[in-house]
């Protein structure tokens, strides 16, 4: 081969190179708008997967929605033990063939095992129904307390919820050492108040890795959000769709949030629907989302709700803010939930 062939080959080489280079951000583009798989990074050093799935409400259908869930590529799950859908959550892992290590399993300390002595009886107990020896993230679901035992929502002679004496804090002390165990990689609480997060903070050892609460753009708590990052404290946000869910009857004389004008706009630019934009805010803010489905083009669409909004788009989407809380439990749990937070009633 000619030096002058040698030299052509080269040069060739290069432009090719050159070509591939230039590409590289229409490639990098069309990949921000389909699904990818972002993570978030917990004070403990494990990461997270953006996007979750949850499983609460529909206990028989669980199973094969987890099954779903994992087929499509979510790696995130989140139970509870108030759900009853452990089991199913279990069954489907074990089915699936994708080794537990690869997936970030959570659930959740029901009311009933507040007490000191019930709580690693209780984890125990969902590591039983889930088919495993730990799980990736352990939350307190409410700080209130009901009476131990072994009914889930045990009531008095008037019919209401018999309340417990355990305090969150000396609850959470007893999760530390399940922690410390290994049977919970990570610690965490969800639908604490400020005051109460604060002090858990100052009364305890670990700061919890995560705090799962309400949030969606009609819900932002952008101060309470900004307390969260200053502390390390990794925000979930469940209810990401809003009123969505029927059950939620304080959502129900108002247009859906997946429909707001703002969001389908958005949606427009990037070719995503509203409630896939939802999701995306709340990815773009750091935090993970545990949207729900047992419709598996719908488990589907959410997972492509891990999409990159351009920052202008997430500031339209904080514009829409109504300070609109959906789930608020307090009348029915004996507990004063959210007194210091948006949208407290």
């Amino acid at each position: 081969m000619s030096s002058r062939t040698i030299s052509s080959a080269i040069n060739r080489v290069s432009q090719v190179s050159q070509q591939l280079s230039s590409q590289a951000p229409i490639k990098q583009q069309l990949r921000m708008a389909s699904t990818s798989s972002t993570t978030h990074n917990l004070n403990t050093g494990a990461s997270i997967p953006a996007i979750g799935f949850g499983t609460w409400q529909d206990k028989e259908a669980q199973e094969p929605a987890v099954t779903a869930a994992l087929k499509c590529g979510y790696r995130h799950i989140d139970t509870a033990r108030i759900y009853g859908t452990e089991p199913a959550v279990g069954a489907a892992i074990k089915k699936s063939g994708v080794p537990r290590n690869e997936i970030f399993l959570v659930t959740k300390l029901w009311n009933n095992s507040h007490s000191p002595e019930a709580v690693e009886p209780a984890l125990d107990a969902s590591l039983k129904d889930l088919g495993t020896d730990y799980v990736d993230l352990y939350l307190m679901h409410w700080p209130s307390p009901f009476k131990t035992g072994d009914s889930l929502f045990p009531k008095d002679s008037n019919d209401k919820v018999e309340t417990g004496s355990s305090d969150y804090v000396d609850t959470y002390k007893a999760m530390e050492a399940c922690f410390k165990k290994g049977k919970a990689k990570a610690i965490g609480v969800s639908n604490f108040s400020k005051a109460e997060m604060e002090r858990l903070l100052k009364e305890t050892n670990v700061v919890p890795a995560a705090h799962q609460l309400e949030c969606h753009p009609y819900l932002q708590q952008h101060g309470f959000a900004a307390w969260h990052k200053e502390k390390g404290i990794h925000m979930t946000q469940y209810s990401p769709f809003g009123n969505q869910n029927e059950i939620y009857s304080s959502g129900q004389n108002m247009g859906k949030l997946i429909d707001d004008p703002v969001l389908a706009e958005v949606g427009k630019k990037y070719n995503k629907t509203g409630a896939q934009v939802a999701l995306a805010w709340g990815i773009a803010h750091g935090r993970s989302v545990i949207p729900k489905s047992k419709t598996e083009s719908r488990i589907q669409a959410n997972l492509e709700g891990d999409f990159e909004l351009a920052p202008e788009d997430v500031k339209k989407i904080d514009g829409i803010d109504k300070k609109m809380r959906f789930n608020d439990p307090s009348g029915n749990f004996g507990w004063n939930f959210y007194t210091d937070l948006d949208g407290k009633q």
